[in-house]
């Protein structure tokens, strides 16, 4: 019988000849620990496309830090992505996405059980990921401020164009999750300005037929995540207007059944990360409206415990990327609470909630992994954060709060999870953080705060 053996990963070799000039490998000294006492090792081996970054690192049943990669290589060029052992199993992982510029890769064949043959048959193919852009309304100057989100340091530079104009009192902003629409709404006009985004530059084209007709004195608007539905609170008459969007243009259709009624002074309007649920905040009263989604058609149907009291002002509310649970801030009890089976049923509040926030907390966002909650607190000129654990508990982040600007309104989280941004209504401005990993603190991007139009309201990033 052999000896059980450890195979270091710097003792990883590449295959004679399959490599071609401008592949880097990098291996460390962590390696893979042999589970049988006949196994040998072997190498993973395969095909790379695609690979312009670097960065680039795999790794081996999370036994890494594993085996980087830099680019540019030719479409399918022969790798070796690590090391396994005959007659054990192996599950290959990417530990880190190339970056200058971002991409995203992903892996075919890359696990298999326990066997007695080489393995050449994994692909990874690597694809540079699109521009990413931000865009702000500013309430006092009726425009939208557009910026593009450099993916390496998070940093700002506005738009050829920028701003853009908007209609009377911008207070909210939503992106599609495809990233081709940007809809905002206008108070005063009681209308919501749908745009085109240019997938290159960012640039904003209205259109056709925008502005929507909402109700009286629109306050909040959402997008489902499949991007065909767009949902508008209005605070003057108490309603949810519900629109469907044409995917090829971003025009917008009522809904049969809409508007559909709320609470007083709804604030806010979300809808849950897998789109089942419509959740509205209605401040003058305390209570929160929840409508299930019919799928397909966008019509709501209240669930059976709407509304249900939540507490004092609530002010605005996310969901976690399951859906399990809901997050919600009160204004003025300067609170967080968190909620669970709110569609099977009466609501539950969870762990310790409700959690206390700094003042006037006004908006609140989610990480897209669900691991930590950003809280903008308009009295305190600061931002709470909160980590998440999988039975919806929450513990205060020990570092926080962190300073924003003045009157921070609104929070957002980039799709990737790497910053949050924050505009500051009273200071014209827009601060940018870099999101610390594994701790989820905040830390300022240089050039921070950028500026923006008069009074800014919200943000929103493209994906």
């Amino acid at each position: 019988m052999k000896p059980r053996r450890t195979l270091i990963a710097g003792s990883v070799r590449l295959l004679a000849g399959v490599i071609t000039l401008g592949l880097m490998i990098s291996c460390h000294s962590r390696g893979l620990v042999c589970l049988t006492a006949d196994c040998e090792p072997f190498a993973l081996q395969g095909s790379l496309s695609g690979l312009v970054g670097s960065g680039l690192v795999l790794e081996n049943n999370l036994q890494g830090p594993g085996v980087g990669f830099s680019g540019p290589l030719a479409n399918g060029t022969p790798v070796v992505f690590g090391a396994g052992f005959l007659n054990a199993p192996y599950n290959l992982t990417i530990q880190a996405q190339p970056r200058s510029p971002a991409q995203t890769c992903v892996i075919e064949n890359g696990s298999g059980p326990a066997g007695n043959t080489q393995v050449t048959n994994i692909v990874v193919t690597c694809t540079t990921n699109p521009p990413r852009f931000a865009y702000v309304a500013n309430r006092s100057s009726n425009d939208v401020s557009a910026y593009t989100v450099d993916p390496a340091t998070g940093v700002l530079a506005a738009l050829a164009g920028s701003p853009f104009p908007a209609g009377n009192l911008p207070v909210a902003i939503a992106v599609d999750q495809t990233g081709h629409f940007v809809y905002v709404v206008n108070q005063m006009d009681a209308t919501l300005s749908a745009f085109n985004i240019d997938r290159d530059s960012g640039a904003l084209t209205e259109v056709s037929g925008s502005p929507f007709a909402t109700g009286l004195s629109p306050t909040s608007v959402a997008i489902d995540p499949s991007s065909s539905f767009v949902y508008v609170a209005n605070g003057g008459d108490a309603s949810l207007s519900a629109y469907a969007i044409t995917a090829a243009s971003g025009s917008l259709t009522a809904i049969t059944g809409s508007p559909y009624a709320v609470g007083h002074s709804p604030s806010c309007v979300a809808v849950d990360a897998v789109g089942n649920y419509v959740y509205v905040t209605n401040k003058a009263d305390g209570t929160m409206s929840a409508f299930s989604i019919q799928v397909g058609v966008g019509s709501l149907m209240a669930t059976l415990a709407s509304p249900f009291t939540v507490g004092d002002a609530p002010q605005a509310v996310v969901s976690d990327p399951s859906a399990d649970f809901i997050f919600q801030v009160n204004a003025v009890s300067n609170t967080l609470l968190g909620l669970a089976g709110i569609g099977s049923g009466a609501p539950i509040e969870t762990g310790d909630s409700p959690y206390p926030t700094g003042t006037t907390p006004y908006s609140i966002a989610m990480d897209p992994l669900g691991r930590f909650i950003y809280v903008a607190n308009r009295g305190s000129n600061d931002i709470s954060v909160f980590e998440l654990d999988k039975g919806g508990l929450l513990d205060v982040l020990a570092a926080a709060p962190f300073a924003a600007g003045t009157e921070p309104s609104s929070v957002a989280v980039e799709p990737t999870g790497k910053f949050t941004y924050v505009v500051n209504t009273g200071s014209d401005t827009v601060s940018a953080y870099a999101i610390l990993a594994p701790s989820g603190a905040l830390s300022p991007i240089s050039g921070s705060p950028f500026a923006t139009g008069t009074q800014p309201a919200a943000i929103a990033i493209s994906d």
